[in-house]
């Protein structure tokens, strides 16, 4: 009889350890999955993977003598109400050398209306050297109704991209802007003159 309380006892014990063990893991991995998001972000941010252009605080110090040509593409998310263009379909350029282009947004509502952008560049590995010096992406935009905004945008593709193998004969890169609606609190109303009245006892 005692041997067989001790063998359940062992068992029950054994069955606690395997549901601690499983728990852990289920949570850690749902730890791990948060985690994960802002971590994938900043490796392709420092990576250029999936086509994710690189920022960068100085111009580039070497120009090489060949050209490349860089296009450029404009979307915009249902839900946002305005229209949104580069000015210029493409520019060719030596590689190296520091360009500013212009997108331009405006506002056809007739409420304000906050778009963030989202960017890539094609073909993908190519966003390891398509540095950004200044662009509207770094920031939120918010345009009143009937607003038109230029939008520069300071970049150079670097020289190193002719030491990649997959990439040292490439001649074009696109680099593309999403602008996605976000919503901004509303500013508080100041107090009408009636009510005012109303809370004086009028």
């Amino acid at each position: 009889m005692a041997g067989d309380q001790i063998k359940k006892a062992h068992e029950e014990r054994r069955k606690r350890m395997t549901a601690l063990t499983c728990g852990g893991v289920f949570f850690g991995m749902i730890g791990l999955a948060y985690a994960s998001v802002p971590l994938y972000a900043l490796f392709c941010q420092v990576t250029g993977y999936g086509g994710t252009t690189q920022r960068v605080e100085q111009y580039s110090d070497k120009v090489l003598d060949r050209q490349i040509t860089v296009r450029f593409d404009a979307n915009k998310a249902s839900g946002l109400p305005w229209n949104f263009e580069p000015e210029q379909r493409s520019v060719t350029m030596n590689i190296g050398q520091t360009v500013q282009v212009q997108y331009k947004a405006s506002n056809w509502s007739e409420q304000p209306a906050s778009g963030r952008a989202t960017f890539n560049v094609t073909p993908e590995m190519a966003g390891a050297y398509f540095n950004k010096v200044e662009c509207f992406c770094f920031t939120d935009t918010t345009l009143k109704p009937g607003e038109v905004q230029e939008m520069p945008i300071v970049f150079y593709v670097d020289p190193a991209i002719v030491d990649v193998p997959e990439l040292k004969d490439i001649r074009t890169i696109t680099l593309s802007y999403t602008f996605f609606p976000i919503e901004t609190k509303p500013l508080a109303a100041a107090p009408s003159e009636e009510s005012e009245t109303t809370k004086l006892g009028g």
